[in-house]
């Protein structure tokens, strides 16, 4: 039989004559081509993992023709029909003229047409094609396997030139690594047991592939049983011999690393530095952007009522930090991780549920701020803070009440300013518990008292309160009216006027004051109250001026007197 063997491992390609290669970027590369099989290519992507200078083999895609569909061969054995994920077995199931099955060391796609038959294996770390044909009809092959020595951009995928994956970059070299220490484990491929397959499977290109990667990435997440494994797979798809002795001298177990872990697109599967058991690891490029800034992520999205602060899972777990044990000042608002992702987000609505945010002033700004609370050690983790949206409007109405015909008995305004909703009463009381209000029958004399409140219904009473900075009485519904009677100045009752008295201002989003009655010599019409509000943040229970942080005036009126 003609046959041909072709194995990507790590970053390395052996092609179908033996030549070795290692690829330096993070670019889809086109691996098989050939007419013996035609209708299907075979293509694979490389990515980073632990270092940012050395890309490795992440998956293998099955591109078909006829139907026009890609199978994507994944990371942990996750096998993609374009975006269906398929349950596999040791049974083998024919998807598109594709037999796909899956074992514990691995998937496995075979391929016939005429007298030829390829087969895919990849067990997340090392892809091996085979070709098997007519004897002394050895398949013509395009792509990487077939000729890893021709420049790599002819075999790079068309698409991946414009995204800058081929940009190579450079790592610090890492001290821990003794190349002849490396050198001397590669070089048990060129013992017993493996000396069974040498007159069938050159050894020198699985230790170049070893040793050229040992001597410069630490020899982790499987990888020195990687190459080992590689040439053991090869001698026994290509000489059907199986090297007895080899696992038990080497620690190596005939089980795919990291099966069924599934990590996230920035992520990669690695052993826990205890090496008990693995877990995913960001990978070094995606981790850089935020170690750079010792960050962990802390993106927060201050757009709407609905804030979300997203923070980066695989960073958290690289300083022990468990998601579940994540809560802003609320204990109640926990942190949730993206099942797919593995991005973690904690989000709530400043409105409905503002998860303990507090509003304080941070120079000139007026902010909301809140904090990612540890748990286990009430350790305040990450602090964020958005701007505190404060309703940018002027409220300016008039309501009449009338003497005995038809007033109601209140001023009222609907507000709404960005995510703000809320409405501005004035209200009119003939007796001081504000129960008695002044209707449309209520008669109003002359030096009686009358008591007003001012209310902000809709506002956090906790943070914000409402100040009466001046009110004052007109003879028309303008406030530039040529008549004007000052009750309230600066927040004070006007000390001319012995019957004004401010019962409660800046204290919540209700200010009461009163007066007694009276009216503009000279005029028996209505009389109208102008008053100009502030919101203010409350800091240290005060509100003081420059706590001020939006104006707002209210205009209403109240009756006539009716002289007796």
């Amino acid at each position: 039989m003609g046959c041909t063997l072709c194995t990507v491992t790590g970053p390395t390609v052996i092609d179908i004559h033996g030549h070795v290669n290692s690829v330096q970027d993070r670019c889809v590369y086109s691996l098989i081509k050939t007419p013996s099989i035609p209708d299907i290519q075979v293509y694979t992507t490389f990515q980073e993992r632990r270092r940012k200078d050395v890309s490795f083999l992440d998956r293998v895609i099955l591109s078909l023709d006829n139907p026009g569909v890609n199978i994507y061969l994944e990371q942990g054995g996750k096998v993609q029909l374009d975006n269906i994920t398929m349950a596999l077995n040791a049974t083998a199931q024919l998807v598109h003229s594709v037999e796909l099955s899956k074992d514990q060391t691995g998937v496995t796609a075979k391929m016939s047409h005429l007298n030829y038959t390829m087969t895919v294996f990849f067990d997340g770390y090392t892809a091996q094609i085979y070709i098997k044909g007519p004897i002394g009809q050895a398949p013509l092959v395009e792509g990487l396997c077939g000729n890893s020595s021709r420049p790599f951009s002819e075999a790079r995928l068309s698409e991946s030139k414009t995204t800058g994956c081929e940009m190579q970059y450079e790592d610090t070299a890492n001290s821990t690594i003794n190349c002849n220490t490396m050198t001397e484990h590669c070089n048990v491929l060129k013992e017993a047991p493996f000396t069974a397959c040498h007159s069938n499977i050159d050894p020198e290109p699985y230790v170049m592939a070893c040793t050229n990667t040992l001597c410069k990435y630490p020899a982790v997440d499987g990888l020195s049983c990687q190459f080992l494994e590689a040439y053991a797979r090869a001698c026994s798809l290509y000489s059907n011999l199986t090297l007895d002795g080899w696992r038990s001298n080497a620690n190596c177990y005939p089980q795919a690393f990291c099966q069924d872990r599934f990590c996230s697109a920035h992520e990669f599967c690695g052993e826990n530095s205890n090496g008990d058991g693995t877990r995913c690891y960001c990978r070094a490029l995606f981790a850089s952007a935020y170690t750079a800034q010792n960050s962990l992520g802390g993106v927060v999205n201050c757009s709407s009522n609905a804030r979300t602060l997203t923070l980066v899972g695989c960073l958290l777990e690289d300083q022990g930090i468990s998601y579940t044990n994540l809560h802003l000042y609320e204990k109640a608002c926990l942190a949730q991780m993206d099942p797919v992702t593995h991005m973690v987000t904690i989000t709530f609505d400043i409105e409905t549920n503002p998860c303990g945010t507090i509003i304080k002033m941070n120079d000139s700004q007026v902010i909301n701020q809140n904090a990612v609370i540890l748990e286990t050690t009430s350790e305040e983790l990450i602090g964020f803070t958005c701007p505190f949206v404060i309703p940018d409007i002027t409220i300016d109405f008039s309501v009449t009440f009338k003497v005995k015909s038809g007033s109601s008995s209140s001023s009222v305004a609907y507000v709404t300013s960005g995510v703000w909703n809320y409405t501005v009463t004035m209200m009119a009381y003939t007796d001081p518990g504000h129960t008695q209000a002044v209707g449309k029958d209520t008669e109003v004399h002359l030096n009686q008292k009358v008591w007003f409140e001012l209310k902000a219904d809709g506002l956090d009473d906790k943070n914000v309160a409402l100040v009466t900075d001046s009110c004052f009485a007109t003879n028309t519904p303008s406030p530039n009216s040529s008549l004007i009677y000052d009750l309230i100045m600066n927040g004070c009752a006007n000390p001319t006027d012995k019957t004004m008295t401010v019962e409660s201002n800046g204290q919540g989003t209700a200010n009461y004051f009163s007066f007694n009655m009276f009216q503009f010599y000279g005029n028996t019409g209505d009389i109208y109250l102008q008053c100009r509000l502030n919101l203010c943040l409350k800091e240290n229970n005060s509100c003081a001026p420059y706590g001020y942080v939006k104006k707002i005036v209210v205009s209403g009126g109240f009756p006539a007197q009716k002289l007796k």
